[in-house]
C-alpha cells in the first residue's frame, strides 16, 4: 500500500531530538598509552631496568645504541635506558608529591576565600597576584640556592608556585558556586559553613581541579628537567631526565643519543599531557561534551 512503511524501513529510520544517539566519545588513545608507560617505568622501575643506572664502566662509555644497550651508554659508560626508566622515577615522585601538596593548600584556600569573601578573599587573592607574578624559575632557583639541589628542594619549590593557581581557579567557581540555590538551602536546612564547603560546595569543583591537575603536571616535569639541567634540581648521580641532558651536551656531536633520549621522553610525556588535559577540559564541559 503507497505511504506505509515496511518493517524494514520503520527500523532503518533515523532518530532525532532527545533520543537521538550521542556521537561517541573519541579518548585521546595515543596520549595515554604514553602516560601509562611513564607511569609504569616509575613505578617499577628496579623491575624494568635492564641494568644498573649508577654502576660505572668506562670500557663501554659513549657505545652508541646496540643490542647490547637499547638506547647507548653515557660518558661513564652506564647504560642509558636504565637511567631514562629511573629518571621516570625520579620525575614522577616530584610531580606526585608536588602536585598533592598545592592541591591541598590551594584548594582550602580557594574555598575560604571564595566562601568567606570579604578581607580574607582580599588577602588570599593579593597573595596569589603576588606569587603569580614573580617568574617561577626564580622562585625556583633562589630556594635551591639556598636550601642546596635535591628532591625536597624541587617538591618546595613546585608547592610555593603551584599552590596560587589552584587557589585562583577554586576561588573562581565557589564564587559562582555560592550563588546557585542549593547553597542557600544548605544554609537554610542548618548547614554548617564547613560543611556547606566541604559536601555541597567541593564536589562541583572537583571537575576544575581533575584538568588542573593533569595539565600542570607537565609543568611540573618541564620545570624539574629545567632545574636538573642548571645544576639546581635533582644531583648527579641520582638519574634525572634534565640532568641526562645536561651532562650530554659535552657530547652532542660525538654522541648525541646521551641528550636526545631524554629530550625525546621529555617532549612525549609533556605533550600526552597537554592533549589529555585538553581533552578533560572539553569532556567536563557540558557544552563541548557531545562534540567530542
Amino acid at each position: 500500500m503507497a505511504g506505509v512503511l515496511s518493517p524494514r524501513q520503520d527500523v532503518r529510520r533515523p532518530r532525532t531530538g532527545s533520543r537521538a544517539r550521542p556521537r561517541r566519545r573519541n579518548l585521546p588513545w595515543v596520549a595515554i598509552v604514553i602516560i601509562a608507560v611513564f607511569l609504569v617505568a616509575g613505578i617499577f622501575a628496579p623491575w624494568l631496568a635492564p641494568g644498573d643506572p649508577y654502576a660505572p664502566n668506562l670500557a663501554g662509555r659513549l657505545q652508541p645504541p646496540s643490542g647490547e644497550h637499547l638506547l647507548g651508554t653515557d660518558s661513564l659508560g652506564r647504560d642509558l635506558l636504565s637511567r631514562l626508566v629511573y629518571g621516570a622515577r625520579t620525575t614522577l615522585v616530584v610531580v606526585v608529591v608536588s602536585l598533592l601538596i598545592s592541591a591541598v593548600i590551594g584548594i582550602g584556600l580557594g574555598l575560604v576565600a571564595g566562601y568567606f569573601r570579604g578581607k580574607v578573599d582580599t588577602f588570599v587573592s593579593r597573595t596569589v597576584d603576588a606569587t603569580l607574578a614573580i617568574p617561577s624559575i626564580f622562585i625556583a632557583l633562589a630556594l635551591a640556592a639556598s636550601r642546596g639541589p635535591g628532591e625536597s628542594s624541587v617538591i618546595i619549590a613546585v608547592t610555593l608556585i603551584l599552590w596560587a593557581r589552584f587557589t585562583r581557579v577554586v576561588r573562581s567557581d565557589v564564587l559562582s558556586l555560592s550563588e546557585q540555590d542549593f547553597v542557600a538551602q544548605a544554609a537554610v536546612t542548618g548547614c554548617t559553613r564547613r560543611r556547606t564547603m566541604m559536601v555541597h560546595i567541593l564536589p562541583n569543583v572537583m571537575n576544575s581541579i581533575l584538568v588542573l591537575v593533569s595539565i600542570n603536571m607537565g609543568y611540573v616535569i618541564m620545570l624539574e628537567a629545567s632545574l636538573s639541567f642548571l645544576g639546581a634540581g635533582v644531583p648527579p648521580p641520582t638519574p634525572s631526565w634534565g640532568s641526562m641532558i645536561s651532562e650530554g651536551q659535552e657530547y652532542i656531536g660525538l654522541a648525541w643519543w646521551i641528550s636526545i633520549v631524554p629530550g625525546v621522553a621529555i617532549t612525549l610525556i609533556v605533550l600526552a599531557l597537554n592533549v589529555l588535559g585538553d581533552w578533560l577540559r572539553d569532556y567536563m564541559d557540558p557544552r563541548m561534551r557531545d562534540a567530542l
